[in-house]
């Protein structure tokens, strides 16, 4: 038996081998530090045997399956750490996750934040007892039994749901059992003492809101303390920076219970919305767009010919009009459609590149609304571009250079993931093949480094995913391009080509903010709510020394106004002091002092976020130099 590893080379045995086993034989260090195994591109447990040719790589930690393996294992750790101190808890699921894990459990009682230690300190003892984990399986019928037998509503439940025949899989360590597809640590003392509870969160069973809501105790687990110790820091960090806490105090926006997931934008909150829209409308008008806009509610048969009925109409809020049933879009991509099919199209037409802001809205459970990042309704920047075949590539570039433009001013990192085609999908296979090579051809072209995600593409076409990367280190998907050949046919689109025949476009959906209400948030978090003085909803605070000075102070704002700088007087009579703290607090790109002898001298003293006193400048010269910041798009860091 030929094995050939990750570096090329090749291993021979002359019997079959478990991972766990191959990896003893390439190094001690690396068996104790493997995690998971990788065979021929599938991710395995440690405990498979290789009993062929293959390619076997050994995970560890470093990897991101492989750290799966290690967070999915504490999970189990976790568990059973609950059923010593709390027996009568029911499991549901406890699955690895990005930053983490988490476990779904039914308590007998409140658990509350106070409970954690105490769970800690047990898990740590069972990683101590270093208890070996096995697996089994048992027939269908036999794991219903078995888990009727030891009280667990919910795995009985999730066994059920299998086919008849199927052989389940469980793990064991010591006393605990869980049923589980794996893969695991070969022991609980491999999990090592890098771990901690973070929180916990109520969840319905199975995401629906009409079963009973269990408790979701997230957690994370690293291979390394100083892993973990960085991780919870940036946790603290992000916890100071979050949105909901920092739009409330700087007067952002608001939730109300009489519409929930529905935001309201408070008047600061609004500058800043539109001033990102003004940079919008600008760089698209520059890039050869032109903008449009649509109806919130169409008739249902347009959302059936587009086939949004009948992959998405459980997230859709309908009505009844005269009689007819009517849809408020999810998207905005039918009505860009009719737009299109308006009026005849000639090749000399195309690329037609419409923009359109649109307000879409979108049912969401809602104990999955968060803030800004996860609402009902919001305003989409999306565009749709209509092409010939042969301006594909062309225009994929210049939408990637678009998006870079933006994420590069806010100053994100970003990377790239290709999706491809979902098992919900429509299409010819000749379609999705022609688009997702389109889309990796203009990737590689640009020498774009990509990622490739099996199966995530959109029901109507393969897309591009751009993941920006946040001052702390958090990822949020955020632009897409989408390249659709359905929707063209769909809606029987045509132009005429140079050939005086009529030809079918092609069509491409893509957005650069997504949606400017998570985009908003995720701004609000990048910047801790300091955003740069061009974005800024108060450019300019004043701060007259007393009121003896307030019709100065008035003066300059009067200045500030007429030379287009969002600027306000803080006209209440306390120390000066005070006020500066006070415009600190609210994240004021600038603060100018004005006393006695500004007011003679027609001067401010200038106080920035950043640098803090910056001295004495006449006014008109303060005021020149804030514009080509604002007309620069400078973004000044807080001096160290």
């Amino acid at each position: 038996m030929k094995i050939t590893l990750k570096d090329g080379s090749v291993k021979e045995y002359d019997r079959a081998m478990s991972v766990i086993e191959i990896a003893a034989d390439l190094s001690e260090g690396l068996a104790r530090a493997a995690c998971a195994g990788e065979v021929d591109g599938e991710v395995v447990d440690l405990r498979t045997v290789v009993d062929r040719d293959a390619q076997v790589n050994i995970l560890t930690a470093r990897d991101e399956e492989g750290l799966a393996a290690l967070r999915h294992t504490a999970s189990h750790v976790m568990a059973q750490a609950v059923k010593r101190l709390y027996p009568n808890t029911k499991l549901a699921i406890g699955p690895s996750i990005a930053d983490g894990f988490y476990y779904d459990m039914d308590f007998e009682s409140p658990l509350t934040s106070d409970d954690f230690g105490k769970i800690e300190a047990e898990m740590k003892k069972i990683v101590k007892e270093d208890l070996k984990i096995e697996r089994f399986t048992k027939p269908r019928d036999e794991a219903i039994a078995y888990m009727k037998e030891k009280g667990e509503p919910y795995k009985v439940e999730l066994i059920e749901d299998l086919p008849e025949g199927e052989e389940i899989s469980f793990y064991s360590q010591g006393e605990f059992v869980d049923l589980c597809a794996g893969p695991h640590l070969m022991s609980t003392k491999a999990v090592g003492k890098a771990f901690k509870i973070m929180s916990l969160a109520g969840a319905y069973w199975r995401g629906d809101e009409h079963n009973k809501m269990l408790t979701r105790l997230y957690a994370t687990a690293f291979s390394k303390k100083e892993e973990l110790d960085a991780y919870i820091t940036m946790m603290e960090e992000a916890k100071k920076r979050d949105h909901r806490k920092l739009g409330k105090e700087l007067g952002l926006f608001m939730m109300h219970e009489a519409g929930p997931g529905f935001p309201f934008f408070l008047p600061k909150g609004m500058t800043l919305k539109n001033t990102l829209l003004d940079y919008w409308r600008q760089i698209h008008t520059k890039a050869g767009y032109v903008e449009i806009s649509t109806p919130i509610i169409l008739n249902r048969s347009l959302w059936e010919t587009s086939g949004h009925w009948d992959h998405y109409k459980n997230n859709m809020y309908t009505t009844v009009i005269d009689g007819e049933d009517y849809a408020v879009k999810p998207m905005n991509c039918p009505g860009g459609v009719l737009v299109y099919a308006s009026e005849p199209r000639s090749y000399r037409d195309l690329p037609l590149r419409m923009g359109e802001l649109g307000l879409v809205h979108r049912h969401e459970k809602s104990g999955q609304l968060h803030g800004l990042m996860r609402v009902r309704c919001f305003t989409q920047d999306d565009a749709h571009i209509f092409m010939t075949p042969e301006q594909i590539k062309d225009e994929i570039k210049g939408v990637v250079k678009l998006i870079d433009q933006v994420y590069s001013l806010f100053g994100f990192e970003y990377h790239v993931e290709l999706s491809t085609r979902p098992e919900d999908s429509m299409g010819s296979d000749e379609d999705w093949e022609l688009a997702t090579d389109a889309l990796r051809e203009a990737l590689e072209e640009m020498n774009l480094p990509y990622v490739v995600n099996e199966g995530d593409g959109a029901f109507y076409g393969p897309k591009i995913d751009f993941h920006l990367v946040d001052c702390i280190g958090r990822t949020w998907q955020c632009g897409t391009i989408q390249l659709d050949f359905q929707l063209p046919q769909r809606f029987e689109l045509e132009y005429i080509g140079a050939d005086g025949e009529k030809h079918r476009p092609i069509m491409i959906h893509r957005v650069v903010f997504g949606s400017i209400e998570r985009f908003i948030g995720i701004l609000i978090e990048h910047f801790a709510g300091a955003f740069p003085a061009w974005l800024a909803p108060v450019q300019v605070r004043v701060l007259p020394i007393s009121d003896k000075y307030m019709d100065y102070a008035k003066d300059v704002k009067a200045k500030l106004d007429e030379a287009g700088v969002r600027a306000e007087v803080d006209t209440r009579s306390e120390k000066i002091g005070y006020k500066i703290r006070e415009a600190q607090t609210a994240k004021i790109p600038y603060m100018l002092v004005v006393g006695q002898k500004e007011a003679e001298e027609g001067t401010v003293a200038v106080r920035s976020r950043c640098a803090g006193d910056e001295g004495a400048k006449p006014l008109d010269q303060f005021i020149a130099d804030l514009l080509q910041e604002i007309e620069t798009k400078e973004n000044r860091k807080k001096a160290e």
